[in-house]
């Protein structure tokens, strides 16, 4: 059987022609990539995320805001013996003024237990937030000169297998009882040499990195070496480092609880939340309104760090962009 086919007999409707341009010939139709973007994207995916962000806001909101208007004095009930070792019930009643201040009953000496956590709180985050800002930036700056280069890496391996083979809390505890229990003191202690194992952690991830091809043809091509830290080796470290941050920020916490409830922390004008687990320990079978609830308010602010950053840490890796 044989079937007719039209062809075309003329070249115009064989062929379009069409105007060409050689800039819009080099231009690759693609959807813009922003990494940060793509990062918030996949963090703010989880509703889990959205609500510890609230939560922690609301945390530092009060924490930071409501000092400045109601200021906490652990020694404004102490002549008063009537005041002391209230239930929150007795003190709403015993003080009839309607605040959130005897909200959470009185302690030992009639200070408002509210009014000491929201004082407490602030002392923690503000002396986490410092401390892991001093300790991530050296760390970070260290430990990036000392992955690439060899002569840095023979003299800080020796400093580090000094220091790291003393305890460090029996470090902290020489350095507070030198220089002194104060906020800043603390800092300083906590600080002089907490930035040493973050940097030989990232001394260790600057060496993997450092011999890559790329590196080395920066290198070949004169690049300084601050350039080839900065563009070619850090970029890749972004998960790495808020990784090691999310770990960072609830230590510090968990450290200054653990250091002032073994009397060795913040000095007692501080206030802080481990001197008030201290201080609610001796009776916290009799008095649980003054042990329990700065315990539980240090727990959540350091589970939701961690959490936080964890999610955040698992954001930043660019597999989870796909």
């Amino acid at each position: 059987m044989n079937e007719s086919v039209n062809i075309p007999q003329s070249s115009e409707e064989l062929f379009q022609f069409i105007d060409s341009n050689a800039i819009s010939s080099e231009k690759i139709v693609a959807p813009r990539y922003s990494y940060w973007k793509s990062v918030f994207r996949v963090f703010f995916r989880k509703k889990t995320n959205i609500f510890m962000i609230v939560v922690l806001l609301l945390m530092f909101l009060v924490a930071f805001v409501m000092p400045n208007f109601w200021v906490y004095d652990p020694m404004e009930n102490v002549q008063n013996a009537s005041t002391f070792n209230l239930s929150p019930a007795r003190a709403m009643r015993y003080f009839h003024d309607g605040s959130l201040k005897w909200i959470l009953g009185t302690g030992a000496m009639g200070n408002s237990i509210f009014y000491g956590i929201v004082a407490s709180a602030r002392t923690s985050l503000l002396l986490a937030i410092i401390c892991a800002a001093i300790n991530m930036t050296v760390g970070i700056i260290v430990g990036a000169v000392w992955g690439y280069s060899k002569k840095v890496d023979a003299v800080m391996l020796v400093i580090y297998n000094i220091i790291a083979n003393v305890p460090y809390i029996l470090l902290i505890s020489v350095l507070v009882y030198i220089i002194g229990s104060g906020f800043w003191s603390f800092i300083f202690a906590l600080t002089v040499t907490g930035w040493l194992s973050i940097a030989y952690f990232f001394r260790t991830q600057v060496m993997i990195i450092r011999d890559r091809e790329y590196s080395l043809a920066s290198r070949c091509l004169g690049t300084p070496v601050a350039r080839v830290i900065s563009k070619n080796i850090l970029p890749f470290l972004t998960s790495v480092i808020v990784t090691l941050l999310a770990t960072e920020l609830p230590s510090y916490i968990s450290m200054e609880v653990f250091l002032s409830y073994i009397g060795v922390g913040l000095s007692a004008t501080v206030p802080s939340l481990g001197r008030m687990i201290q201080q609610g320990q001796t009776a916290f079978l009799t008095f649980p309104w003054a042990f329990w609830p700065p315990v539980i308010v240090a727990s959540v602010i350091t589970i939701i760090l961690y959490l936080l950053g964890q999610n955040l840490a698992d954001a930043s890796d660019p597999r989870t962009h796909m």
